[in-house]
């Protein structure tokens, strides 16, 4: 098999790449391991709890056990699947911070400030929101849809933070980020709007691009040059280009079992040297939060339909009309805050569900409540993925880190304060009954005790094949995606960022495989100079006095 273009990886980026590629008249194949995305458990956004905890669509990938949360070893989700982890995730999207984009810029990823990738989310949206949409797209393939706030509680809990001194933003996609408002989501009528559905399926409909379902176990490079990937099914053969879009986790395994990677960490597995690359694998990132759990004193929350015959009923008004509780990611309230004075832009997100659950859909035993899944955005911890063999079929060591840094106690510290302030106030406090967890006082042993227990990912890692400058020496790609020190292979998806965005990653992820894709095509889209809205920070100075945050 052979085609102009070989990706690995049918995932966020990689469907956008084909797509895109396609479109310009190339011949495509791409290269997953998982299978199909069809059935409910997928497409409907209600079951999302379902798919990343099921090994049919999840690569099961566990965290080494982290040394400062008590050893626990934590869950990596990332799909195996058509569509990637864009058809396990919880649908929740989230552009990032402009400043995300202008720091990537001064750090040396030349031309991916705000300025350059603005276009590139314009381009890809088919946004279906209720305000100004000069900042949004409106005819990409991607349809993103604002959430409809259908629960009392998830407007009470946009209004607790405007009575907590915050602003309330029309659109956190757009002009201002900051403040509390109505989630987005790559919801569609119904059904999950994965990278599949917007992408791959009219890519493999209308252009030259197929998917063949294989393990890839390594690029194949002769004289300095990559020419195919080879599969558990033989050699699949690039005339012009090989470009993997694998995940951050599976990415720099396979440059490593490709030979690319820190010299020393190859021959510990025997694997010859094609490209000495120490940044292969380090610089790993992701978000970590908490649930921070509330019982409710009406019963107004999801939990009436947390049995088995509620479940029936959510599931067969979706199946028979793509409507009622099935057709929510249920995410459907947020919010961008500050932690302290001094911080430029939001480092605190919340999601707010009406619904108090554990990471693996388990519902809370005290029946009626909510939840505001909350932590820090900008982290400086950093962990690493290495090789636990050179056997392409193992998983790969995965060590976060998480919590190395002290900054990093601080400013969680803070996010759990500054959420118990917001859920004081009226708004949410005529539904409080009580605190379900972190539940203790304020001091900072209950706190860091709680985030030691209880803390897990938020399933945003990224980094592990950072962007630079070509003469960075921890620099994997350069800021046209190609791999330093090989030719005619790229890397396009989370692998890249150089550091975690303000807010979930599957919306930058594909914002990678479009623009990855007019770097390859030679082209590019005109600069948007416009600035969005950061507020003053006397705000910031103002609210931590009175909160002593």
């Amino acid at each position: 098999m052979q085609a102009d273009y070989v990706i690995v990886g049918a995932g966020s980026a990689g469907c956008a790449l084909a797509y895109r590629l396609g479109e310009a008249g190339h011949s495509v194949i791409v290269i997953e391991h998982g299978g199909s995305d069809a059935g409910p458990f997928i497409q409907m956004p209600g079951a999302l709890s379902y798919p990343m905890n099921m090994s049919r669509y999840d690569w099961g990938f566990l965290s080494e056990p982290e040394p400062h949360l008590d050893n626990r070893r934590l869950v990596v989700p990332r799909g195996k699947v058509i569509g990637g982890s864009s058809s396990v995730n919880g649908m929740v999207y989230v552009r990032g911070h402009a400043r995300d984009y202008d720091h990537w810029e001064e750090t040396g990823a030349q031309g991916w400030g705000y300025s350059d990738v603005l276009p590139y989310f314009r381009r890809m949206e088919n946004w279906h929101g209720n305000t100004d949409s000069t900042w949004r797209g409106d005819y990409g393939p991607l349809h993103v849809t604002r959430a409809r706030q259908w629960n009392p509680l998830m407007k009470a809990f946009v209004e607790a933070g405007r009575q907590a001194g915050y602003p309330v933003t029309k659109d956190y996609n757009g002009e201002q980020q900051e403040g509390f408002g109505a989630f987005d989501m790559t919801v569609w009528k119904g059904t999950r709007w994965s990278a599949a559905n917007a992408y791959l399926r009219p890519a493999m409909r209308d252009s030259d691009v197929t998917v063949t379902r294989a393990l890839a176990k390594r690029v194949v490079i002769e004289n300095g040059r990559a020419v195919g990937v080879e599969t558990d099914k033989g050699q699949i053969t690039a005339t012009k280009e090989v470009i993997l879009s694998a995940s951050s986790i599976n990415t720099p395994k396979l440059l490593m079992l490709s030979g690319i990677g820190p010299a020393a960490h190859l021959a510990e597995h025997g694997i010859d040297v094609i490209a000495d690359r120490a940044g292969v694998g380090q610089n790993l990132q992701d978000h970590l939060e908490v649930y921070f759990q509330f019982a409710a004193k009406k019963p107004i929350t999801l939990y009436r339909y947390w049995n088995l015959l509620g479940k029936a009923m959510v599931g067969a008004q979706w199946l028979l009309t793509r409507t009622g509780h099935g057709a929510s990611n249920q995410f459907e309230s947020c919010g961008f805050i500050r932690s302290r004075a001094g911080v430029e832009y939001p480092d605190i997100q919340f999601h707010f569900l009406p619904i108090a659950v554990r990471y693996d859909g388990r519902a809370a035993a005290e029946g009626h409540g909510f939840q505001a899944h909350v932590g820090p955005m900008r982290s400086q911890s950093r962990g690493a993925v290495t090789l636990r063999s050179a056997d392409p079929k193992d998983a790969p060591k995965i060590v976060f880190n998480y919590m190395s840094h002290d900054q990093d106690w601080v400013d969680f510290r803070a996010a759990l304060r500054l959420t118990r302030e917001i859920f004081r106030q009226p708004a949410m406090a005529e539904h409080v009954k009580f605190e379900i967890q972190p539940g203790g006082d304020d001091s900072d042993a209950t706190l860091d005790a709680f985030i030691r227990e209880h803390a897990e990912s938020a399933y945003h890692p990224c980094g592990t094949a950072r962007m630079g400058r070509a003469d960075d020496p921890g620099a994997v790609v350069d800021p046209e995606c190609r791999v330093i020190g090989v030719e005619g292979l790229r890397v396009a998806d989370s692998s890249i960022f150089p550091r975690v965005t303000n807010g979930n990653t599957n919306a930058p992820s594909i914002m990678v495989g479009e623009k990855a894709a007019d770097h390859i095509l030679g082209r590019k889209l005109p600069r948007d100079n416009r600035q969005p809205w950061i507020a003053p920070d006397w705000q910031t100075e103002q609210r931590s006095v009175r909160v002593g945050a």
